[in-house]
């Protein structure tokens, strides 16, 4: 039996629109309140010690499309395993494996992005596609050049996360996997 391809999934861009204009949350998005422990540590860093929550935006519709999707669903985001507890069920989805960052944030030696080596590492030679706002044309270079097999890097614009086109061409890139 073969093995669905990973979609490995970032929160803030794709599923969260955090860049959208901060008035005007996007049609279908519902607004969340959510306390994820590295935003509680930087909000106690900036203000008196008490955080405010972090605003996030999610569409509902988009948990049902994803688990519609035929990929074995993974977190690719800086909420790790958080993103179990506060995103999936705000979208309906139950809990999923998460990449464990070896270095949050760091700096790549070769102007990769941070998370980039090890998504190629937990992938494992697997197919997959990344879903990510912060995609450059050298991690999909390093990725081909680096992954043993198919992979696609899929920018999504974090003032309008994923969209209709989106789910299109990851429907379209399973099928030809």
């Amino acid at each position: 039996m073969t093995r669905q391809p990973l979609l490995l999934l970032d929160v803030d861009g794709p599923l969260n629109p955090f860049a959208a204009p901060r008035l005007r949350r996007p049609d279908g998005y519902r607004t969340h309140d959510l306390m994820p422990s590295w935003w509680a540590e930087r909000q106690a860093r900036r203000t008196d010690g008490e955080a405010k929550p972090l605003r996030v935006w999610l569409n509902p519709a988009h948990g049902p499309e994803l688990l519609a999707l035929p990929y074995e669903l993974v977190w690719a985001t800086t909420w790790m395993d958080e993103a179990n507890a506060l995103i999936g069920p705000n979208l309906g989805l139950p809990e999923l494996p998460y990449i464990a960052w070896t270095d949050l944030f760091g700096e790549d030696p070769d102007g990769l992005h941070w998370k980039t080596r090890d998504v190629v590492a937990w992938a494992d030679g697997r197919p997959f596609v990344w879903v990510d706002d912060e995609l450059g044309s050298q991690d999909a270079e390093w990725i081909a050049a680096h992954h043993p097999g198919p992979a696609l890097t899929l920018h999504v614009n974090p003032r309008k996360g994923m969209l209709a086109r989106d789910f299109a061409t990851l429907r379209e890139w399973a099928a030809a996997a």
